[in-house]
C-alpha cells in the first residue's frame, strides 16, 4: 500500500480509501470483515457522510468494529456535510455545519473526525459564516482538518479567503472513462468536445496548491451510470487492454482500473464504494503499480479520449 502526505499536515495517508456509502446493503457482521480486510491490506483512510443511508452508514460503521479509542487512533476518518437531502437543497449556514458535525460524531462514536468536507457548492455560501464554523468545530476539537468536494477553483478561493485554515481536500469524480479534470488540458486549442474547460482546470489547481484530490466513483461510466468494468458492448478496446495488462502485473481488471488513477502524479487518492471485500483486495492491489507513461495514455485512449 502506498501512503501519500496530505497538505502540510501530519497525516500520511492510504491512497486507497474506503468509501461507506453502500454498506447498509450489508449485516452488521459483513461491514465488520470489510472493514477488517481494509485495515489488514492497509487502508487507514475512511470516508463518510451524514447523507449516506440518511445517516445510517456513521451509525453502522461504528457499531461493527465496536468503536474504542484503540481502533480510532489507527484510523483516519472524514465524513462530509452541507447537503440537505429531504429539502433537497444545500446549507453551508454555521449553524447546520455544526449541527451536522455533532450528528455525525454521535453516530461515529468518536470525539473528533480527520477530515470534513463541504460535499457539494452552496451558491448561497456566505464565507465568513462558514469559516466562524470551521473555527468553533477547530477550537472544540472536533474537527482537525477541513476540505470540500465536488468545488472548483474559484469556489475554493472566495471560501479560502475567509477561512483561518487551509483546505487540504477536494473530492472529485474521477475513472478512467470519466476525465474531465483530464481532458481539457490535453486537447487545448481544438475545436472539439473534449477540448471544453468544464472544470477550471481544478486538478492542476489543485496540485499548485498541495491539495490532495480524491477520486469518487472510480469504476463508474458516468454519474452512477453503471460500471466500465466488463462493459464490452460499450468499451470492448478498454476492457481488452486493461486485461492484457491485468495479465501483464498478475492482477485483476479493478486493480488496473484503481492503478490507472494512482499512477497519476498528483497522488490521487481512490474511493472505492464496494460492499465487496475480494474486490476491496483487488482495489488495493492497484495502489502502487508501476503503469508505464505509454501504459497510461493507452488506457486513457481506449475509454475514449484523443490524444491529439
Amino acid at each position: 500500500m502506498k501512503y501519500i502526505p496530505m497538505g502540510n499536515t501530519d497525516l500520511k495517508a492510504s491512497n486507497i480509501i474506503m468509501g461507506n456509502m453502500r454498506i447498509t446493503q450489508l449485516s452488521l457482521s459483513e461491514v465488520e470483515q470489510l472493514i477488517r480486510t481494509a485495515m489488514d491490506e492497509g487502508i487507514n483512510f475512511f470516508d463518510h457522510a451524514d447523507i449516506y443511508g440518511a445517516g445510517e452508514c456513521e451509525t453502522i460503521f461504528a457499531n461493527a468494529i465496536n468503536m474504542n479509542d484503540d481502533i480510532r487512533e489507527k484510523m483516519i476518518i472524514q465524513s462530509k456535510c452541507g447537503i440537505r437531502a429531504k429539502e433537497n437543497y444545500f446549507d453551508f449556514s454555521k449553524q447546520h455545519i455544526i449541527h451536522s458535525v455533532d450528528g455525525i460524531l454521535k453516530r461515529l462514536k468518536t470525539d473528533y473526525l480527520d477530515i470534513l468536507l463541504l460535499h457539494r457548492p452552496d451558491t448561497l455560501m456566505e464565507p465568513e459564516e462558514v469559516a466562524e464554523a470551521f473555527e468553533n468545530l477547530y477550537e472544540s476539537g472536533k474537527v482537525k482538518y477541513f476540505g470540500v468536494s465536488n468545488h472548483n477553483p474559484m469556489q475554493m478561493q472566495l471560501l479560502q479567503k475567509y477561512l483561518p485554515h487551509k483546505l487540504i481536500v477536494n473530492q472529485l469524480q474521477l475513472s478512467v472513462v470519466h476525465t474531465p479534470i483530464i481532458d481539457s488540458g490535453i486537447a487545448l486549442n481544438m475545436n472539439i468536445d473534449q477540448s471544453i474547460n468544464r472544470d477550471a482546470s481544478i486538478l492542476d489547481f489543485c496540485r499548485l496548491n498541495d491539495i490532495t484530490v480524491q477520486a469518487w466513483s472510480p469504476f463508474q461510466k458516468g454519474f452512477f451510470e453503471g460500471v466500465f468494468l466488463g462493459d464490452t458492448e460499450n468499451y470492448a478496446e478498454l476492457n481488452l487492454l486493461i486485461n492484457d495488462l491485468a495479465n501483464k502485473y498478475d492482477v485483476t481488471a479493478t486493480a488496473i482500473a484503481t492503478a490507472w488513477i494512482t499512477r497519476h502524479p498528483a497522488n490521487i487518492q481512490v474511493v472505492t464504494g464496494t460492499t465487496n471485500a475480494q474486490r476491496l483486495k483487488d482495489a488495493c492491489k492497484g495502489s502502487d503499480i508501476p503503469l508505464t507513461r505509454e501504459e497510461w495514455y493507452q488506457l486513457y485512449k481506449a475509454g475514449g479520449k484523443i490524444v491529439p
